[in-house]
């Protein structure tokens, strides 16, 4: 009897540790659901300016790819998570780096989609502190980007452009961190 206690421990132990993976110090589950949306954790990795730790960052999506454009244009289900492993980031550097990565994103064209940035940066308005999660959310059957804040919903950003240019701040060509970008795509 104390074998099989033994074993289903272990069995259970396994089973825990398979389901997250461990980066940047905190741990990103290997699968998320997301409204009607089950996703699979694609790859994750750590955004770092002038070598200190930012955030982690996943990327989730229905099925494993490692072809950035491909991910960005796609209209399935998908999500960025961000959790955040420094106190040095603030909703006022969060939003500036949100902008720069539009920009970046869109080849510095972000008139045709400004009215949907300024609505995505509004939901960074809430002062961000080390260990905040967010959801960067991709649902069609929604219409666009719902956003999550330790797993409170913040807001429902429409439009197709908007969600590519959003997916483009960590894929595109000039993305946020190249390495995280690399991380993301399972590289």
């Amino acid at each position: 009897m104390r074998n099989i206690v033994v074993l289903l421990v272990a069995v259970c132990a396994i089973s825990f540790t398979s389901a997250q993976t461990k980066v940047g110090g905190v741990e990103l589950p290997n699968s998320e659901t997301f409204g009607t949306h089950k996703l699979i954790l694609n790859g994750a990795g750590v955004r770092e300016k002038l070598w200190i730790d930012l955030y982690a960052g996943g990327l989730y999506l229905t099925k494993k790819s490692s072809n950035p454009e491909a991910i960005v244009n796609s209209k399935d289900a998908m999500a960025v998570k961000l959790h955040i492993v420094s106190k040095l980031i603030s909703s006022k550097k969060m939003i500036d780096a949100v902008e720069e990565g539009f920009e970046n994103s869109t080849n510095d064209n972000t008139g045709p989609i400004r009215k949907e940035i300024d609505q995505f940066i509004g939901l960074f308005k809430d002062e961000i502190q080390k260990g905040d999660v967010f959801d960067i959310t991709y649902q069609p059957d929604r219409g666009g980007v719902v956003a999550y804040k330790n797993g409170e919903e913040k807001g429902l950003v429409k439009g197709m452009e908007f969600k590519k240019a959003l997916f483009g701040i960590w894929l595109s060509n000039r993305p946020a961190d190249d390495d995280l970008k690399e991380a993301m795509l399972g590289e």
